[in-house]
């Protein structure tokens, strides 16, 4: 589930060379979500106000890869896109494809990626369909025929949820229309594509049943918003699993709460919340440092670039890390 790297920094003249763990959150999240349970729970709570629509034993997983080979005009390209997580579930006597989306960053492009990404699933069922029936020739008209598809031929919908794990707001656009221009005259001649979205941070009000869920989004919320009282309340007596704590910890961008993950594994597999509590409040500690270092860079004229070298040595942060707090804080 990870990897090490040696990163090297100076500090105070000297060269040091250390091992951090890496940890990718998108395999992690795919993985966590894999779960029937919790991604039944998932989408029950954010599209059902709880209700049991989606049941675990209900749930088949199925290829993520809904790249497609596009013709149009003449010209012909292949587009790739794989989603994260797809599921099947049986509904009355057809099926609906279920898709998730983790997204860690703002895209202010997302409803179109959410769009594509649908409509290459509903492409994909097409040409399969497509295909059967050329093969079966059982067409009844030429209208048929042009289409390789049926009069009765239906497909199956696809109802997707993006989850957004980022601290900062959402404050990109919800739906395609928030991406154009549309003189209101126009407005209701355009088609909309609407985006099941929900934010980590705003979701206090989602009634989730699945206790790993519940525990994943209330830690990482509560590590967003420096609520360690909560914390140290509800789950001090309360031992997290590896599991929950590398998912927690590749959320919120935790390095020390990864790294006591993986050395969990070594002591029976779970974290005591009293020894992370501390680490957590000592990465918000740095972190106050590190925003009040940038803002003395800014106040004195140091440039960008001199700012990012001071926090790398200073912090002993990667790079990308550098350039994160930068972005945030500049």
């Amino acid at each position: 589930m990870s990897d090490y790297k040696e990163l090297h920094f100076w500090k105070k003249g000297v060269l040091f060379t250390t091992e951090i763990n890496r940890v990718k959150q998108d395999t992690i999240l795919k993985n966590f979500w894999r779960d029937n349970s919790r991604f039944a729970d998932l989408f029950n709570a954010a599209l059902f106000e709880g209700e049991t629509v989606l049941e675990p034993d209900d749930l088949v997983e199925v290829d993520t890869d809904v790249s497609s080979f596009l013709k149009f005009n003449g010209h012909a390209e292949t587009v790739e896109k794989v989603l994260d997580v797809v599921k099947k579930t049986a509904y009355g006597i057809d099926f609906v494809i279920w898709g998730l989306e983790n997204q860690s960053r703002i895209h202010y492009a997302m409803p179109l990626r959410n769009m594509i990404g649908d409509a290459f699933s509903y492409l994909k069922e097409y040409q399969e369909i497509a295909a059967k029936n050329r093969k079966e020739k059982n067409f009844v008209s030429s209208h048929e025929f042009l289409s390789n598809f049926r009069k009765t031929d239906r497909l199956h919908p696809v109802i997707s949820l993006c989850v957004y794990y980022g601290e900062d707001v959402w404050d990109g656009p919800n739906c395609l229309i928030d991406m154009l221009k549309v003189p209101e005259k126009l407005r209701p001649l355009v088609s909309d594509y609407k985006m099941n979205l929900i934010q980590l941070r705003d979701s206090r009000f989602l009634n989730f049943q699945n206790s790993d869920v519940r525990i994943v989004f209330d830690v990482s919320r509560a590590i967003y918003y420096r609520d360690y009282a909560r914390i140290n309340d509800v789950y001090k007596e309360q031992p997290i699993s590896t599991e929950l704590g590398l998912v927690i910890g590749a959320i919120t961008e935790s390095q020390n709460l990864i790294d006591q993950a993986l050395k969990s594994e070594q002591t029976g597999g779970q974290i005591n919340m009293c020894t992370a509590l501390e680490e957590l409040k000592r990465e918000g500690i740095q972190e106050g440092k590190i925003e009040g270092t940038i803002n003395t860079c800014r106040k004195f004229n140091i440039s960008i670039e001199e700012t990012l070298e001071n926090l790398i040595h200073e912090f002993s942060l990667t790079r990308q890390k550098a350039a994160e707090y930068l972005k945030k804080y500049w």
